[in-house]
């Protein structure tokens, strides 16, 4: 059996705004949750641009659909784009389980990124940090 190694490279602190609810849709219940700052840190640290958002659509069969796009701002003024994409179980107890997809400059410091297989997970935040989530690098 293979064995997988997992290295974490970064941790979000994510802040959001009240969902904007569009309804329902023909795919489900569709709320977009506008992503307006937040942290992280890890291999890297930086700020989270206002102007991102959560795509949350509620499906039929109690589950929902999270895609999440946003822009990371490294401290050395590199920009760095997130996909983010997970399913959300309700009577799941664990932390929800994403798949983050990044881009970044090919020829710069953080051009690793665009390479490889990462794995996330995300829990609710406190204060005004709606959510959390850390990020790893499959090895």
């Amino acid at each position: 059996m293979i064995q997988l190694e997992a290295e974490e490279i970064m941790h979000l602190k994510v802040e959001c705004s009240e969902a904007l609810e569009v309804k329902e849709g023909i795919d489900g219940y569709l709320r977009v949750i506008p992503i307006t700052g937040g942290t992280f840190e890890g291999r890297m640290k930086g700020t989270i641009v206002n102007g991102g958002a959560d795509w949350n659509t509620q499906k039929p069969g109690n589950y929902a659909h999270a895609f999440a796009k946003y822009l990371l701002l490294t401290e050395d003024g590199e920009y760095i784009a997130v996909e983010n994409e997970g399913i959300l179980e309700p009577e799941d107890t664990r932390l929800i389980k994403t798949s983050p997809k990044f881009t970044a400059d090919s020829k710069g410091k953080y051009g690793w990124l665009n390479r490889g297989v990462y794995v996330g997970s995300l829990k609710p935040g406190e204060g005004r940090v709606s959510v959390e989530i850390k990020i790893y690098r499959l090895l």
